[in-house]
């Protein structure tokens, strides 16, 4: 799982350095190499395409978002499904923990072996998790540049959504943000995971932290993107129909 989430830094800090030289640079149709125009260039005319029927680029930024999301329901469904698979073998993972509990190098092969072995039969993907993660990552990234681009385009003006100019960062959308991230990561499969609990801690933090210094456009995308995700979990992962957890029996006593 460490190599996993090492391997998930590296792909960001790629793909972000990939167009951070020309991010607050112009950016218009004729915008020249790969990464503007296979992912800033369709972002900002999409927006923009979306702002011209709509009215805003505020609400432009809204249904994109709602497009994107749409477009990764399946990754979502299929991560959901996944994290209740792990759910309903944690009372057996226990067991084997039990099982194998000594440390030695031996033991934890076999203990690594079963486990496999149990997520196999079951039908459990461990790494299911980290999919949405990496697919979101170039959208993200690609929407941060599109953002930051649009607002060095002198032909362009963000404006205003309802009280917020989108051009700059907002203390009420970085601080909404992170409650809807907080709040989505709590009725959502982090919560089963040990090792993506955590995550549950530090990224409202960070979406508060990026919130007070990026444009209030990128704020409403996170704010937007994570209560579309809130209404998924509600709706696929019904977290209020999570069993408890089975204590283990050891010694006749619980642990």
């Amino acid at each position: 799982m460490k190599k996993k989430l090492l391997l998930t830094l590296l792909v960001f800090t790629a793909l972000f350095l990939a167009g951070c030289t020309e991010f607050n640079e112009p950016i218009y149709d004729e915008s020249s190499g790969f990464w503007n125009e296979f992912i800033v260039w369709p972002l900002v005319s999409t927006i923009s395409y979306f702002k011209n029927l709509l009215g805003t680029y505020g609400l432009g930024i809204i249904a994109v978002t709602i497009l994107i999301r749409l477009a990764i329901l399946p990754l979502m469904i299929k991560q959901t499904k996944s994290s209740k698979k792990m759910q309903e073998v944690q009372p057996e993972l226990a067991k084997l923990r039990e099982k194998y509990s000594s440390k030695d190098a031996q033991t934890q092969q076999k203990y690594q072996a079963e486990m496999m072995a149990l997520f196999k039969e079951r039908g459990v993907n461990p790494a299911a998790g980290c999919l949405p993660v990496l697919v979101q990552m170039p959208i993200l990234i690609g929407f941060y540049h599109a953002i930051s681009r649009m607002n060095a385009t002198p032909e362009i003006n963000l404006g205003d959504f309802l009280i917020f100019p989108l051009a700059e960062p907002s203390i009420t959308l970085a601080i909404l943000a992170g409650v809807f991230q907080l709040v989505t990561l709590m009725t959502g499969p982090a919560m089963d995971n040990p090792q993506m609990r955590i995550m549950m801690y530090i990224m409202p933090f960070m979406i508060v932290g990026f919130g007070l210094v990026l444009p209030s456009a990128l704020t409403l995308y996170w704010v937007i993107g994570n209560i579309i995700s809130l209404i998924q979990n509600l709706v696929i992962y019904k977290p209020w129909n999570k069993p408890k957890a089975v204590p283990v029996q050891t010694g006749g006593k619980k642990r």
